[in-house]
């Protein structure tokens, strides 16, 4: 079934870029254009994505997650 008409989108290819890492509709139009033209299918895709867990985001989490090395001239926490 086709989720975005204007650019022939599938529903099956939306999964596939979501499984290969795309989290929000927005990454799902720079892989595939879905979503970047009348816009309506970008509902749709939302719906298809729904609020799991995005494992980019994770990824990024934990980054972002300060380093528990000591400190040269701090204490170490006990």
């Amino acid at each position: 079934m086709y989720v975005c008409s204007c650019f022939g989108v599938t529903e099956q290819q939306v999964k596939d870029h979501a499984a290969a890492g795309a989290c929000t509709p927005r990454q799902i139009a720079s892989a595939s254009k879905a979503g970047t033209d009348c816009g309506g299918c970008v509902r749709t895709i939302q719906a298809m994505l729904g609020r799991g867990a995005c494992p980019r985001r994770e990824l990024l989490d934990r980054k972002q997650t300060p380093a528990t090395a000591p400190v040269e001239g701090l204490p170490e926490a006990a």
